[in-house]
């Protein structure tokens, strides 16, 4: 207060109590890939972080599914559908899997998120524009997640550089959020012969900022695409009426009913109304078995999908529900029907405990629990900081909520009455979050400690620099990774 100069009665306020310190969000996740359309009215939303809550805003700002395109081609190695003793198989033309991933998002749990549209669905996928989809997020203070689900669809070396990429943005950059990361062609065996995917992985995922970012194993086969949502309008129409004709051919149906059956063959072409469509959809459906197969094999395709999405989902509810510091395994996985490669005990063993460290969480099946995420370690496994994820997230939500409280404090004296206003508000923080069960300890003075002032945590040189120095010790908690029982027999007593 300014020194009085004229008589009179003066009120003086003081705070009895210290700043609080808020605690941030921490599930948040920013999807990069590629959608419809990216339009806020008339204003592009290319290659801008832009913030939803539902799918209905999704849609609303990025537009519907991508219409799926696909060819059918004999393929001796890899046969899908079998007729008249060859081996077909389906090859998607185009691999958009973005609006499909958040579908999966929202199904696990899914809350706000960001989206960076990085092109439409008229452009290729690209290793350098998913990339430029990183940059902008570097101005957005509040996502703690990045996923790029499309990165698997490309060449092996491009998803790794876009994942290292996302690594780097995550730990070096920003160091406020945690990459979730799919295995390149995670749909396949370990011992398939193109060779070990978790291998290639590990050897080309680099050895830097590990610990802030995880990798999930195998993919998931789900129930996301509908059968409603696909018809003959998703295929080469020319080379589906060679083979239904060539069906029809082989049944035993009358003249009559074969040359109906025929025109319904060559009715199928571009430009049917949805009546017409959905009619002749049906149709076909009854008429033809291979035409179902083909249809039940397109789905088959679609509902193939990297995990990272849902596993984003499983962190949001998991944080929402019972915290960061819960480890988001032994979690159930919505929509998903099985994992696309089945894991034993034993087969697991290299996956979470590797010599390199390089930890890759696995999705497993369990007789009559269904479909668990079955692991909680980051990448890097080898270090006992960093082991956990929910031990990583859980520092970067401390470290980002006292961060961002201690701003008020910048260019106050730095002298005791502010150590002791700083003090009291972390600690004040600390206790909240210690009473919730994110801090390991008995007692307070087990679970954390915050120390500053000269002597402590400063020297006189720190001060005349204007430095003030605060430690901060926590003890977060740890997942019972392992649990132990001990049985042994003991003599009869009575």
């Amino acid at each position: 207060m300014s020194t009085m100069k004229t008589p009179g009665v003066y009120i003086v306020e003081k705070n009895a109590f210290p700043n609080s310190v808020v605690e941030v969000a921490t599930a948040v996740p920013a999807f990069i890939g590629y959608t419809e359309k990216a339009m806020n009215g008339n204003k592009s939303l290319l290659n801008k972080p832009w913030r939803i809550t539902s799918m209905a805003e999704f849609r609303a700002y990025f537009g519907e599914a991508p219409k799926p395109k696909f060819e059918l081609a004999e393929d001796a190695n890899a046969p899908a559908i079998t007729f008249n003793g060859k081996n077909y198989t389906l090859n998607r033309t185009d691999k958009y899997i973005l609006y499909y991933s958040m579908l999966l998002f929202y199904a696990n749990g899914g809350g706000p998120c960001y989206i960076v549209s990085v092109g439409d669905y008229t452009t290729d996928i690209e290793k350098e524009k998913l990339e430029q989809g990183i940059a902008p997020l570097v101005k957005e203070q509040e996502p703690t997640m990045v996923i790029m689900p499309e990165a698997v669809v490309l060449e092996a070396e491009n998803c790794y550089a876009l994942q290292v990429a996302a690594l780097q943005h995550c730990g070096y950059e920003m160091k406020n959020r945690f990459a979730i990361l799919d295995v390149h062609n995670g749909y396949k065996d370990r011992k398939d012969a193109d060779g070990d995917v978790v291998n290639q992985f590990r050897e080309n995922i680099g050895s830097e900022f590990l610990d802030f970012g995880a990798a999930y194993y195998p993919w998931i086969n789900t129930s996301i695409v509908q059968e409603s949502e696909l018809d003959f309008e998703n295929l080469d129409m020319a080379n589906l009426q060679t083979l239904l004709k060539e069906e029809l051919e082989l049944t035993s149906y009358d003249e009559d009913k074969k040359a109906q059956i025929e025109a319904y063959i060559d009715g199928l072409k571009e430009g049917l109304t949805d009546l017409e469509r959905s009619t002749l959809h049906k149709v076909l459906s009854q008429l033809s078995p291979l035409y179902r197969d083909i249809m039940k094999e397109m789905r088959t395709v679609l509902n193939l999908l990297p995990v990272s999405a849902a596993m984003a989902g499983v962190y949001t509810m998991v944080d929402n529900t019972k915290g960061v510091w819960k480890a988001p395994a032994n979690v159930g996985i919505a929509t998903a029907i099985s994992p696309a490669v089945n894991i034993s005990h034993e087969e697991q063993e290299d996956l979470n405990v590797p010599l390199s460290g390089k930890s890759v969480n696995a999705i497993r099946t369990f007789t009559g629990e269904g479909i668990k995420v079955w692991g909680a370690r980051t990448l890097d496994g080898n270090s006992l900081d960093w082991r956990y994820i929910n031990v990583r997230r859980t520092m970067i939500m401390l470290q980002e909520s006292v961060k961002n409280a201690a701003r008020a404090y910048v260019f106050d004296p730095n002298e005791a009455n502010t150590w002791i206003n700083v003090k009291s508000m972390i600690s004040n923080f600390l206790n909240g979050i210690w009473k919730r069960g994110g801090l390991a300890g008995a007692v307070p003075e087990d679970a954390y400690s915050v120390h500053v002032g000269l002597g402590e945590t400063m020297t006189p040189e720190d001060i005349l620099e204007g430095i003030m120095r605060i430690t901060v010790l926590v003890a977060i908690t740890r997942p019972a990774e392992f649990i132990e029982f001990t049985f042994q027999q003991q003599m009869q007593k009575s």
